[in-house]
């Protein structure tokens, strides 16, 4: 081979082709956005009570049927505390040595299948500061007025015939055990009230069929928690009169 040949030969090998970039198809691949989805339920006929909306303390009851249960076990519960407030009024007076007609005010005496207070069918008095004197309208009443006062079983209360229309009653002064006496007859009665009021509480409740934690409870247990605290109240002052231990 001539060497003008293979010169020729030889720059053919070193000519460099000319490169073209390839072309690639670049994806541009976009964020998702997030989609928040929500469900919803219908409500068939079913509707939240605003009521929960307002305190109780601010939110009186409005439904008639409650509200007339509620002055009714209201008026209940007020007539046992008041009950209970005058018997404690009468134990403090015979606990501080006082004699007045008002030692007699429970005594209830029954005439024809009728019950009378003692001051209806007599006058009552006080002689030398320390006598009762029960003067009767009628002497046909003597016994029945006499066991009366019996029954009563008022501590300190003994009656003495006088004459056909009058008893005596002498009322000794109170001794320390004769007050603790008082007042332990009192926490007797006081509980006894409480059971009373804690049973209207009950009874209102089943009649009403109040839901659970429905603002007609609350109010119902308000009230029965004021009165309790009352008779509470009443007992607390008649042992500190009286100067009973608890």
């Amino acid at each position: 081979m001539s060497l003008c040949r293979l010169a020729l030969r030889g720059s053919s090998l070193c000519v460099a082709r000319p490169v073209f970039p390839s072309r690639q198809t670049t994806l541009r691949v976009l964020p998702l956005q997030h989609l928040s989805i929500q469900r919803q339920y219908a409500t068939k006929g079913k509707t939240k009570s605003t009521s929960k909306l307002v305190p109780g303390s601010q939110q009186p009851i409005t439904d008639e049927a409650a509200l007339a249960e509620y002055k009714k076990a209201e008026t209940i519960m007020k007539n046992a505390v008041e009950w209970f407030r005058k018997e404690c009024q009468g134990f403090e007076t015979r606990a501080s040595g006082r004699v007045t007609p008002a030692l007699l005010s429970p005594v209830r005496i029954k005439l024809e299948g009728k019950e009378y207070r003692l001051e209806e069918i007599a006058t009552v008095g006080v002689r030398d500061g320390s006598i009762l004197l029960v003067t009767l309208f009628d002497e046909k009443n003597m016994k029945l007025a006499e066991k009366s006062l019996y029954d009563s079983k008022i501590p300190g209360v003994v009656p003495h015939r006088q004459d056909d229309r009058t008893i005596k009653i002498p009322i000794p002064k109170p001794t320390v055990d004769a007050r603790k006496e008082l007042f332990n007859v009192a926490k007797r009665k006081a509980e006894e009230i409480r059971v009373q009021i804690r049973k209207q509480h009950q009874t209102s409740l089943k009649r009403g069929k109040f839901e659970k934690h429905s603002i007609e409870q609350e109010e119902f247990q308000k009230l029965t928690d004021q009165n309790i605290a009352d008779v509470d109240a009443t007992l607390a002052s008649l042992q500190k009169a009286t100067g009973a231990p608890k």
